[in-house]
């Protein structure tokens, strides 16, 4: 089964408007965080979730605007509660690029658990649904893994019986080694997966910067006689164990392409010769 597609909203253009988009199509998540827009997406996309009280909403804690990381209690618990007042509402919180943290993994891993501690408070009593993390290098540097996650998140419940529920990682063409591995049987997605947690992949376009990377040949390779949009998109919606696909798509336009492209994606065994002639060359 394909990923379904939900709507990212970092360095998205006019927030609320993609939003209205996203969800009049039935998107499955609107992803968002404190930090966006210098701190103005999550007053922009607010209306709007009140206006859609079915959708799904994913926000964050760690980064505040202005580019301060924390993941000390205080700071998660009080940039939560901003966040609920604000949004009215919070499906899942993730904790947001937690090797900001720092380097030593034991001080990384406590803190994380200290994060999750706050969350799991905010989760039992009702205020928020799930948590999880999101991450742009923390499993490909070894910072943690899905295990080291769900061990951390029953130590913060006091039992097994956490609220972990989701993880978000970049999954693209230029960051492919998580799809490769999932290809294998093997890697975070697919622990992720065995771990009863949903999949978020991020950043499918590189930031937008992938399809101007793209060259003619690399385009017929993964999806003859499309763009390099169609073409990165198919790519991705075929990488086993992934659950959700985030993009900024700032125009209807671009929103109904990037869904179109999701629902047909390549064969298993063609992507595994594409990400064969990406790593050769």
């Amino acid at each position: 089964m394909s990923p379904v597609l939900g709507l990212g909203t970092y360095r998205v253009r006019a927030a609320a408007e993609a939003a209205r988009t996203a969800l009049a199509d039935g998107a499955a998540w609107i992803d968002t965080a404190p930090n966006y827009g210098h701190g103005h997406v999550h007053r922009a996309l607010a209306p709007v979730l009140a206006d859609h009280p079915a959708s799904k909403v994913a926000t964050k804690t760690g980064f505040h605007p202005g580019g301060r990381h924390s993941l000390a209690p205080t700071d998660v618990r009080a940039q939560v509660e901003k966040s609920l007042a604000v949004l009215g509402r919070a499906d899942l919180i993730f904790v947001h690029n937690p090797e900001h943290h720092g380097h030593d993994r034991g001080h990384l891993h406590r803190g994380i658990r200290d994060a999750f501690t706050v969350l799991e408070e905010f989760a039992d009593a009702g205020r928020i649904g799930r948590y999880g993390i999101a991450t742009w290098n923390g499993f490909t540097s070894g910072a943690f893994t899905i295990a080291e996650l769900t061990t951390l998140a029953s130590e913060a419940a006091g039992s097994p019986r956490h609220h972990l529920g989701a993880v978000q990682m970049p999954v693209s063409l230029v960051m492919y080694d998580t799809v490769r591995q999932a290809l294998d049987g093997t890697g975070p997605l697919v622990e992720a997966r065995g771990s009863g947690l949903t999949a978020f992949g991020s950043a499918p376009l590189h930031g937008g910067e992938l399809p101007a990377l793209m060259t003619p040949e690399l385009v017929n390779l993964v999806s003859p006689g499309t763009t390099p949009h169609t073409a990165a998109f198919r790519a991705v919606a075929a990488c086993p164990a992934l659950d959700v696909i985030l993009t900024s798509a700032s125009t209807r336009r671009h929103w109904e392409d990037a869904g179109a492209a999701l629902a047909q994606p390549i064969p298993l065994g063609h992507l595994r010769t594409v990400l064969d002639v990406l790593s050769s060359g």
